[in-house]
């Protein structure tokens, strides 16, 4: 069964060290999300309904809102140990100014690239560490994740050039109906799924809301639930002391086993591992959700 081996989260966002023999659903995250094989067997994740293969000379790039999903080709096939980076666009922003691109879409230009020397020999440093290493400080830690994500934007997108039409374009306000809908969703993780409802909050039918959502966010009202909902799991279970039953209820799962299926389709570990193995440092002050494209 796939499983996380260990996790670093703070303002950065998240890194986790993920031993991975099973596929995962269609999701997406909120950051800037770029996964980089270890070990063991090629794989190949999905970006977008296309698949991207993952090697020893490739990394799959996603960006923030993204829809994507792990499709470990063979269930029979050795594990791959996979080093996932959910990097903060607001923590990248911090680094450098111009970075306020990496929370829009097309960031990444392409889906999948070959990875350099100087980025293979970043990622096994900080994969040596999450396996056989202490906890690093706050400050050495940032500075590998930031030497690593510079290496890997200045060879995958192209942010120094995102010129300011571009950024007019993907930056616009979405209409306020959509605005409307997220707002309650962000109001009611815990709350059953109901489009109509949310079509109601949006003064919209069923199908116009739907299709306007997908418009706005490149997602499906039911897979933006899902991105807060997992996110609101994360927070609950690295940064408080709440049992999965009472963390489950309050997310709104009928039972705890719902949960537990639920997290493991999403991240590729149950709730419980997820607790054990992550070293938390100090959360970021920001809303957990990082806005999409002024939503």
């Amino acid at each position: 069964m796939s499983t996380a081996v260990r996790v670093f989260q703070g303002k950065f966002g998240r890194v986790a060290l993920l031993d991975m023999d099973r596929p995962l659903v269609t999701h997406a995250h909120s950051q800037c999300h770029v996964l980089i094989k270890v070990s063991g067997e090629d794989t190949f994740f999905s970006v977008r309904d296309k698949q991207y293969p993952l090697t020893d000379q490739t990394a799959v790039l996603v960006n923030s809102w993204e829809p994507h999903a792990y499709t470990h080709h063979n269930p029979d096939a050795p594990r791959t140990l996979i080093l996932a980076l959910y990097i903060e666009p607001v923590w990248l922003v911090e680094i450098e100014k111009t970075l306020i691109s990496s929370g829009q879409p097309g960031f990444f230009l392409r889906s999948c690239a070959e990875i350099s020397g100087p980025i293979r020999k970043l990622s096994n440093a900080l994969s040596m560490q999450m396996l056989y290493g202490d906890q690093p400080s706050e400050q050495a830690l940032e500075e590998q994740l930031s030497g690593l994500m510079i290496n890997v934007i200045d060879a995958f997108s192209e942010w120094r050039n995102f010129n300011d039409s571009r950024r007019s374009k993907h930056s616009q306000a979405y209409d306020f109906r959509v605005r409307r809908a997220i707002s309650y969703m962000r109001a009611n993780v815990g709350a059953e799924f109901d489009i109509d409802r949310l079509a109601t909050e949006a003064c919209l039918s069923r199908a116009h809301f739907f299709k306007l959502f997908q418009k706005s966010t490149n997602l499906t009202p039911n897979l933006f639930a899902n991105v807060l909902r997992m996110e609101a799991a994360i927070k609950g279970l690295s940064q408080s002391q709440q049992s999965l039953a009472s963390l489950s209820n309050d997310l709104g799962f009928s039972a705890q086993s719902h949960f537990t299926r639920f997290f493991h389709q999403h991240f590729g570990a149950v709730p419980s591992r997820y607790r054990k193995v992550v070293d938390v440092y100090q959360p970021a002050e920001a809303p957990a959700i990082t806005r999409i494209h002024g939503l």
